[in-house]
């Protein structure tokens, strides 16, 4: 009996060996694609974060060098990385080398609120001139921390370091003056805004009232004291009517919160003179602007608004008047805050005791030239060849004045303050400065 041959499995195993193929090929390139696709949602995810940050927070100095603003950037996506343990000895190092002078005679100048607008300013101006300088900053949410997080790398690569600290932090502020003693310090640190005020009132009495006697405190037992220039603010006149605003005219009669903070703070730095000796010059600023400044001003985000074909409020008096500010370009309250550094005097006490009478000063640091808002906005549209919709309202009763003016006579006097610069050259330079970072985000399209 013959036996049955096997069947012929051979066209069953080429055709599963053809369907794996086909498996393998169809997921490759399924791979492929899902590749190309999360390639392409990452690049698109990066560029739309590069170009949010491009338009909002340009690098503090202008540059016509793309690659050098592509290493701003860079150093922005790693400052979190920067600054090693608080109170380490790498630490210390680095405290040490940004509070040391490198000219002859130059001071060591902690910058409180040096990741703000005029603190970081500031610091790089004294920095440029050889003056040692330490930042401070807690780096609050008051606007976007990472605005102030890209201005702490450019510090950086100046070699300003900033510690990341509250001004009510005593044990802080001690190992700061422990571990450097500073000749200078340049009080900039202070919750902003009239109007945020009716909505965070306690952030106010935290840091510019118990804040500043915080850093006071800590002052006055130091040896060898430090002299203090503070930051008050041209708010204080509230409801004052005699023009322009002199140092000699009442100051009783804040019209916020936030004013009467500030002029909390002159009563204090009062106190403070008197009773341990410290030297203590007030800086009263009139609406500071300018590259780099707060978004929540109105030269900023009218600017935007009117980029953006949005509607932007004009603001008028209760009595259909129109609204005036006393608008400072910040290169010029820069050097008022040198010049007033500058001829600080030493202060008197010695641990907590004062030897002898000291330095109590108080200055207005404005353009003495007020604009009304309408102004500013005509002066926007026609450097931003687009017309502004406007929408004008009567101003809401929360805090803000309707006019101010600086009278600047004394600042001269004693250290040569002369703002140089009108409201429109001021914006002029804020809108280019402005543009040039739409330039290069352009430019870094095209190299992608």
């Amino acid at each position: 009996m013959q036996m049955a041959s096997p069947p012929d499995t051979s066209k069953t195993i080429k055709l599963e060996r053809y369907n794996s193929y086909l498996r393998r090929v169809n997921s490759t390139k399924l791979l492929n694609a899902s590749s190309k696709i999360l390639f392409r949602a990452t690049l698109l995810i990066a560029l739309a974060l590069i170009f949010y940050f491009t338009l909002n927070y340009p690098p503090l100095i202008s540059d016509t060098n793309p690659g050098r603003h592509l290493h701003t950037h860079h150093n922005f996506l790693s400052s979190a990385l920067y600054g090693p343990r608080a109170g380490g000895p790498t630490w210390e190092k680095q405290v040490r080398h940004s509070s040391t002078p490198r000219r002859p005679n130059g001071m060591s100048v902690l910058v409180t609120g040096a990741g703000g607008f005029v603190g970081s300013h500031c610091s790089l101006a004294l920095k440029k001139r050889g003056d040692g300088v330490l930042g401070l900053d807690n780096f609050n949410d008051y606007y976007d921390p990472s605005l102030k997080r890209a201005r702490q790398a450019l510090l950086l690569k100046h070699q300003v370091f900033i510690v990341e600290g509250d001004l009510n932090d005593a044990p802080l502020l001690t190992k700061l003056f422990d571990v450097v003693p500073f000749t200078h310090v340049l009080h900039l640190a202070a919750q902003a805004g009239v109007r945020y005020a009716m909505q965070n009132p306690q952030s106010y009495v935290s840091s510019n009232i118990a804040g500043f006697v915080n850093l006071l405190e800590v002052a006055k037992v130091v040896n060898p004291q430090p002299a203090i220039v503070w930051a008050s603010s041209s708010s204080v006149y509230g409801l004052n009517t005699e023009n322009p605003f002199s140092e000699l005219h009442r100051t009783d009669q804040p019209a916020s919160l936030y004013a009467a903070t500030k002029k909390a703070g002159e009563e204090i730095a009062h106190t403070y003179n008197h009773i341990y000796g410290l030297s203590l010059t007030g800086l009263r600023f009139f609406t500071v602007y300018g590259p780099w400044g707060r978004p929540d001003m109105a030269y900023y985000f009218f600017t935007k608004d009117i980029l953006h074909g949005k509607t932007i409020d004009i603001y008028q008096t209760q009595d259909e008047k129109e609204v005036a500010r006393d608008f400072t370009y910040i290169d010029d309250v820069v050097k008022g805050c040198l010049g007033a550094l500058d001829t600080a005097e030493k202060s008197t006490g010695s641990g907590g005791k004062k030897r002898g009478p000291a330095q109590l000063r108080i200055y207005n640091l404005g353009n003495t030239a007020p604009v009304p808002v309408g102004k500013l906005v005509s002066i926007l549209e026609r450097l931003l060849s687009t017309k502004a919709k406007k929408h004008v309202i009567k101003m809401p009763r929360n805090g803000d004045v309707p006019y101010t003016h600086a009278n600047v006579t004394l600042a001269f006097r004693d250290f040569g303050y002369k703002p140089s610069t009108d409201l429109a050259t001021g914006l002029r330079k804020f809108v280019k400065w402005k543009g040039g970072h739409m330039a290069n985000f352009l430019w870094l399209l095209k190299m992608l």
